[in-house]
């Protein structure tokens, strides 16, 4: 795995050979290139990303099994869109699969209690052949509404370092000012900023006392370097000495990612998260662009068992602390991992699209002491497989996979697990045919293939998903994350010539 620097551009866009919508074959489409980067739009050294490969199609005879560990982050969308506002396109190796996809709502059914299974598919529309299929794997976490959810104890550090000056630190408190919104009397929150050093600006306080918090909030300024590790100690201390037993302890960050002062080795940053984690989980939110370095902040979610995320408008940052972060303070699973088992009488080939950076050894599953992914009250996770299968088709009950989760309970610690088989009868007959929430995971996921060049890349073309993504904003009206998508697809579309 390498590390890059700064924008480049996007592999070539390879032109489609197949219509999403209608799966016939094209002949006007040609490949087209992505246009060069803009370096003076970056005023540092540039973001920095992580190449983590593409998935291989697997044979099932040589191994029939996929094992990984869940995620819930959406950063990589939202970076993503940072890059088309500003009239770019995104450097490929931001790009992930799995993160484009988790962005979006999928109204699967809430079970009571533990992960609930979803289960569907259909056809593989942009490989053209009879004997592709389309396997989209769903969870979904119990949802807790806020009256009934249990108290927390929030430990916010935010990087108050002179790179977030301007917008960051704007995009910072207009997010922090919408989360103390939703807050309720129950619930404290502490604020321990950093940038030459840390102080703890304010020590845990119940929101019956708003004024010294929003005041707290409000007085926050960029200065000085940005001493990542000592924020991350007195963070953790102040949360450990405030420790909650009857609720919830999370600690959120809030940072660009870049350390120059103290220990600035991310992994050694990464392992001193691990050990303070404990029962706190931790929520990283990136902010900032031209020092922007996202491997550090996804490790740092990793190994504080919790998810990432991005902002890059004041209108997300309203969006994830009012609705996102509120609605899945409370953890419902703790270390989550997924093996999906295939039949390989009925399935030959299947590739996992997105999750290479969160794969497992199979006897990974069953050992707890495993690190998983924390899933929080009303999250949900899908994972997307593309399948080959016998030519002719099968039988309407023929399996093709067991689907296995595995995770561990927040309160008592046990292990508990839940399964569910998918049939050939389970997958609708065309793509036209399948349900919206579906067709939108699919898009979506092409959306990502193309920009980070893997293998649906060279089978569809931008300017056609955004034909397509036009018509699912009429089948999902008044989703507005869906009417974006559809503006960002044709804005990559002009980019890409």
């Amino acid at each position: 795995m390498t590390q890059r620097k700064g924008v480049r551009a996007a592999a070539a866009l390879a032109a489609a050979a197949l219509a999403v919508s209608g799966c016939g074959a094209t002949d006007d489409e040609s490949a087209v290139g992505a246009p060069a980067p803009h370096p003076e739009a970056f005023d540092g050294a540039g973001p920095v990303f992580e190449h983590y490969g593409v998935n291989p199609e697997v044979d099932t005879v040589d191994d029939n099994q996929s094992t990984f560990a869940v995620d819930v982050d959406t950063g990589s969308y939202t970076v993503t869109r940072g890059y088309l506002d500003s009239g770019l396109l995104p450097d490929p190796d931001s790009v992930r699969t799995e993160e484009f996809v988790n962005y979006f709502d999928q109204e699967y059914a809430a079970p009571e209690s533990g992960l609930g299974i979803h289960l569907d598919g259909t056809t593989a529309p942009f490989r053209g052949g009879s004997d592709q299929r389309l396997i989209r794997v769903g969870l979904q976490a119990p949802v807790v509404d806020d009256e009934d959810r249990r108290p927390v104890n929030l430990t916010v550090i935010v990087d108050v370092s002179g790179s977030m000056q301007g917008h960051n630190l704007e995009m910072v408190q207009a997010g922090l000012s919408r989360l103390l919104d939703n807050l309720g009397p129950d619930d404290a929150v502490a604020i321990v900023t950093f940038s030459s050093d840390a102080d703890l600006l304010l020590e845990m306080t119940p929101m019956t006392q708003q004024t010294p918090i929003r005041d707290a909030v409000a007085a926050l300024t960029p200065q000085g370097m940005t001493n990542l590790e000592a924020g991350l100690r007195l963070g953790y201390e102040h949360a450990e000495a405030n420790l909650r037993s009857d609720g919830t302890n999370r600690v959120v960050l809030l940072s660009d990612g870049e350390a120059n002062e103290g220990q600035t080795d991310p992994q050694q940053l990464a392992e001193q998260i691990a050990q303070a984690a404990g029962d706190t989980t931790l929520v990283v939110i990136g902010v900032g662009r031209q020092t922007y370095n996202e491997v550090v902040l996804e490790q740092f979610a990793n190994q504080g068992n919790g998810f990432y995320a991005y902002l890059d408008t004041v209108r997300e940052a309203e969006r994830l602390f009012g609705h996102d972060l509120t609605g899945t303070l409370q953890v419902m699973a703790r270390d989550a991992r997924v093996q999906v088992s295939f039949d390989p009488a009925a399935v030959s080939r299947f590739r996992l699209l997105g999750f290479e950076n969160r794969q497992l050894d199979h006897d990974q599953f069953d050992d707890d002491t495993v690190d998983g992914g924390e899933v929080g009250a009303g999250h949900n996770v899908t994972a997307l497989y593309e399948v080959t299968v016998p030519e002719g088709g099968l039988a309407s009950d023929a399996e093709l996979a067991t689907v296995a989760v595995r995770w561990l309970d927040p309160d008592s610690g046990e292990p508990a697990e839940a399964t569910a088989t998918i049939t050939a009868g389970d997958l609708t007959d065309s793509y036209a045919e399948a349900p919206p929430r579906l067709r939108q995971s699919i898009l979506v996921a092409a959306f990502a293939e193309v920009l980070r060049g893997a293998p649906w890349g060279e089978a569809v073309s931008l300017a056609q998903l955004a034909d397509n993504a036009a018509v699912l904003t009429r089948d999902l009206p008044g989703d507005d994350k869906v009417e974006e998508f559809a503006e960002l697809v044709q804005t990559a579309a002009d980019l890409a010539g």
